[in-house]
């Protein structure tokens, strides 16, 4: 009988908890996100007392120019890195101006204002020169985030289906929203985000393919139809 090797025993352990932390780390990873995106919610929706009828005014405004001027500075999702209101004046902490979930895929994330790194790191960010997430007619608001993070983000939005909900909740109200197609995109075509006279959409928005998150690569794009 030979004799053991107790370093062998040693090592393939080692190699062993190695495979399972690689195996497991993105998992807890999500769990982890899942758990702080709860807390962020749960305080974004608890401000008693909080007046937000000039905020909802303000942006409501902003959406009809955004309109009326036929959106002439709207670039790639990723160009805008600077958010357009500062929501802290108004009550709101971190520029979270609300949540977007995706039941089913499982996915929930806040919606900051600013699509720089910072903030994509986090969660999805609101594109600049489209319509503020807080419905009405003649709205298209596109969120972005990315798909290559160790976080789940956006990473199987290509799962989405035409029909599932969407769900956007703000500062004000809930509104539920319906996939009614995807496609894929290059950066430069902005014309597919849009606002289309009369109806109430929201965009979904990130890198493609999957895992590449540079800014020459071609977009996924799923468009989404308030239904509630």
């Amino acid at each position: 009988m030979g004799r053991r090797r107790p370093w062998l025993t040693i090592l393939a352990l080692a190699l062993l908890a190695a495979g399972l932390g690689v195996l497991f780390y993105p998992k807890a990873m999500d769990i982890k996100y899942d758990s702080g995106t709860a807390s962020l919610k749960k305080e974004f929706l608890q401000n008693p007392g909080v007046d937000y009828s000039a905020l909802y005014a303000f942006l409501k405004a902003e959406n009809e120019r955004l309109f009326q001027t036929g959106q002439n500075g709207l670039a790639d999702a990723f160009s805008y890195e600077q958010p357009s209101v500062n929501l802290s004046a108004y009550g709101i902490q971190d520029n979270i101006i609300g949540f977007v979930s995706l039941p089913s895929i499982g996915i929930e994330l806040p919606i900051y204002l600013g699509a720089n790194p910072k903030n994509m790191m986090k969660g999805a960010v609101h594109l600049t020169e489209t319509s503020y997430p807080i419905g009405g007619p003649n709205t298209n608001s596109v969120v972005a985030a990315h798909r290559g993070q160790t976080v789940k983000q956006f990473r199987e939005i290509h799962k989405l289906q035409v029909g599932d909900e969407i769900i956007v909740t703000n500062f004000r109200e809930t509104l539920v929203y319906q996939v009614i197609y995807y496609k894929i995109i290059q950066p430069d075509e902005t014309g597919e985000i849009l606002i289309q006279p009369g109806r109430e959409l929201l965009s979904l928005f990130s890198c493609h393919p999957l895992g590449d998150n540079t800014p020459r690569n071609q977009r996924y794009l799923v468009v989404c139809e308030r239904v509630g």
